[in-house]
């Protein structure tokens, strides 16, 4: 699978996207702490398979859909559905702060 380059695997010409990706969790702690009592998460998500991402993809959005289908861990494509389902958990949950939740599938547990 070619996982996004500029997310979580260098690429050529992606150096800003990677830096900003990588410091992302440490913000995110690092505003917890400064913002505190208000709570301060991140949602890492990965493909997510939205009208935005078929206008990216067009014609390989249905060999991408088949190619996560088959290399992640949870057998099927992230939708919108199950990233709103962990926003509404992390605002309801008012213990959770400081923390970064990837939603990707499991795709972040595949080998390059």
């Amino acid at each position: 699978m070619a996982p996004a380059p500029g997310a979580r695997r260098p690429a050529k010409g992606m150096t800003v996207t990677s830096a900003l990706t990588a410091a992302l969790p440490a913000i995110t702690a690092s505003l917890a702490l400064e913002l505190a009592p208000i709570r301060v998460n991140l949602i890492a998500a990965g493909f997510v398979d939205t009208p935005l991402s078929a206008s990216l993809l067009g014609d390989q959005l249905e060999a991408r859909r088949e190619e996560l289908r088959a290399s992640l861990p949870i057998r099927r494509v992230v939708g919108p559905q199950d990233v709103a389902a962990l926003a509404l958990h992390i605002m309801r949950n008012e213990a959770l702060t400081g923390a970064t939740y990837d939603i990707d599938g499991g795709q972040q547990l595949l080998s390059h």
